[in-house]
């Protein structure tokens, strides 16, 4: 099956220069300190780290998990780091196979989000993890989308999915969510006095008004079911119907050994 996308080259280039970015470096900063201290938790022998961006790994380092690829469409073989090139609906890993996937940003750029969710129940094994970072469209930085030229512009051209759509895809899937956050209450400027100014923002909207922030941030588990498919009542009925029962002495016939 293949997989089209809506972002070339061009486009992956400049959503490593926004990434790059005064705000950019600063949200990525916030989401590795975040997903660094929840992977310390992680265990296992396989982890992904997805997105459309180049990403470091470094910021796994408290993470014991041994094997940690990187998965881009622009991702090569490093010196410091395994990264394989391939777009996140086609993860060429197998079934059952990783312990953990974190996806950083993957379904805001993705061309097919839902596809992408479903490859990483698919590689995870059951009871494995997956951390999700996404944009919050009901934010100031949502309302950024909006924007005169905004809309031509990564990443306000992406698809900024809801934390309620995803809970919905999640549930489909067999996700049980197991702990949730949100970052980047501060205005989305570009200028870097501006953002250490509204540095104060962070702990007001943690407190009052987390429904506000810019990114959330979600840990899941893939929930595996053990129940024991039930056989229809007449299949047992049959059964039953076809049983020799012996009757009492009373009841003994010599014609037949049988109750029916």
């Amino acid at each position: 099956m293949s997989v089209s996308t809506p972002y070339n080259r061009l486009d992956s280039i400049e959503l490593n220069e926004w990434f790059h970015s005064n705000l950019g470096q600063r949200l990525l900063d916030a989401e590795y300190e975040l997903i660094g201290e929840w992977a310390s938790d992680l265990f296992g022998y396989q982890l992904l780290d997805v997105s459309l961006f180049d990403s470091d790994l470094s910021y796994l380092d408290r993470c014991v998990i041994k094997n940690k690829v990187h998965i881009g469409p622009s991702a090569v073989l490093t010196g410091h780091q395994l990264e394989l090139r391939a777009l996140p609906e086609q993860m060429p890993v197998a079934t059952d196979y990783v312990d953990a996937v974190i996806l950083l940003h993957a379904l805001d750029f993705a061309a097919d989000p839902r596809q992408v969710l479903r490859e990483s129940e698919r590689v995870l094994i059951p009871e494995g993890r997956l951390i999700v970072c996404g944009f919050n469209p009901f934010s100031l930085w949502g309302v950024r989308r909006w924007l005169p030229g905004a809309s031509k512009r990564l990443p306000w051209k992406g698809k900024f999915i809801s934390y309620a759509r995803l809970r919905d895809w999640f549930s489909l899937l067999g996700f049980d969510v197991e702990r949730t956050t949100t970052r980047m209450f501060r205005l989305p400027v570009q200028h870097q006095e501006w953002l250490g100014r509204l540095d104060k923002l962070e702990s007001l909207g943690q407190k009052w008004l987390p429904w506000l922030a810019g990114v959330y941030v979600v840990q899941a588990v893939k929930r595996v079911s053990t129940v024991t498919p039930v056989r229809p009542l007449w299949h047992l009925e049959r059964k039953l119907s076809k049983s020799a029962v012996e009757p009492g002495s009373s009841m003994k016939s010599k014609a037949s050994g049988r109750l029916w």
